[in-house]
């Protein structure tokens, strides 16, 4: 189950940014198209928060480069 994704879109270039929450802790990951470029796994809320205010900074400056939001 997701805690978090979103996806932006700029031309032909994605990038996705998701949390999901695991039996055994979290898995944080950053995708660039059809790469990966981040996969963690974490069992610390504390962690999985501090992801997540980095995805909502990159997904902030993506936008005021013109990437659009899709999800």
């Amino acid at each position: 189950m997701y805690a978090y994704s979103k996806q932006v879109r700029f031309h032909e270039q994605t990038r996705r940014y998701s949390i999901v929450a695991l039996k055994d802790g979290w898995e944080v990951k950053e995708e660039r198209d059809s790469e990966v470029v981040r996969s963690s796994h974490y069992q610390d809320w504390h962690r999985v928060e501090r992801a997540r205010q980095s995805f909502t900074i990159k997904l902030q400056e993506l936008k005021a480069n013109g990437w659009e939001v899709e999800s």
